[in-house]
């Protein structure tokens, strides 16, 4: 299998990859670094492994990181949109977007719809959500209202599920929002809660199971909510057809402007 992994650097993404390059599959790394790419390749003894450089917070690097797939490729099996943030120093991206809708939810949305031409009814596109949502604020997630970071985290992380729920009735490949596990051990939660976490191999194991198991061959359109272990139900939100086609039009609105 041919499958994409951002935020491959660190975290779920890192044992995610180790995990996938372990039983053979062909995985394209992305990440902020060229330096830590090449620390995971040597991690993984494979120096000639595909690495690709992307601020995801800036949307035309996004588009440049999809031309770049694609220029090398012509079908792929998976992507898994893993790369989140909670808070930065910066919150405030050179677009005028809060960093955490530019990361956690326009980025994804851009990058799988322009890696849909490589993608068909085999494939499948993971999205990294969140137990963490709540009702998304228009103003900010065109960046006119700030917030506090743990309410624009669970806004972005909804947003993200609501725009894997509209997806899924358009397009063919099998498209999923999964909660991996709340409180796992990554850097994000370290800094952002104090806490070293739980095992971040819990969180590995269930996007490799969302990205080739039988399990969720049919599970488009679902969310998967690894705090109970099962398909659930994300916020009611993201259940409302209405809503969901609105919030993908104000995403479509944001990125023709940057």
């Amino acid at each position: 299998m041919k499958i994409v992994v951002t935020g491959a650097t660190d975290g779920i993404g890192l044992a995610t990859v180790k995990r996938l390059v372990k039983e053979g599959h062909e995985v394209l790394l992305h990440g902020r670094s060229t330096e830590k790419l090449a620390d995971v390749a040597d991690e993984l003894g494979d120096e000639e492994i595909e690495q690709y450089v992307a601020d995801l917070s800036s949307i035309s690097e996004v588009r440049r990181l999809a031309e770049e797939i694609a220029a090398r490729h012509d079908h792929l099996d998976v992507l898994i949109n893993n790369a989140g943030v909670y808070n930065a120093s910066e919150p405030v991206t050179a677009d005028g977007l809060d960093i955490r809708f530019a990361v956690n939810t326009l980025a994804p949305y851009e990058l799988t719809k322009a890696l849909l031409p490589l993608m068909d009814a085999s494939s499948r596109i993971v999205n990294l959500s969140s137990a963490a949502q709540s009702p998304v604020d228009e103003q900010a997630l065109y960046g006119k209202k700030k917030l506090a970071d743990g309410e624009v985290y669970a806004q972005s992380k909804l947003a993200l599920t609501m725009w894997t729920y509209e997806m899924a009735r358009r397009v063919e490949p099998v498209v999923v929002a999964v909660n991996p596990m709340s409180l796992l051990g990554s850097k994000m939660v370290k800094k952002a809660f104090g806490t070293e976490g739980r095992d971040i191999n819990i969180g590995a194991d269930i996007l490799c199971r969302a990205s080739l198991s039988d399990e969720f061959a049919e599970a488009s359109g679902r969310y998967y909510d690894n705090d109970i272990g099962a398909f659930g139900e994300p916020h009611p939100d993201a259940r409302n057809l209405d809503k969901c086609q609105a919030l993908v039009q104000q995403l479509e609105e944001i990125t023709a402007r940057v």
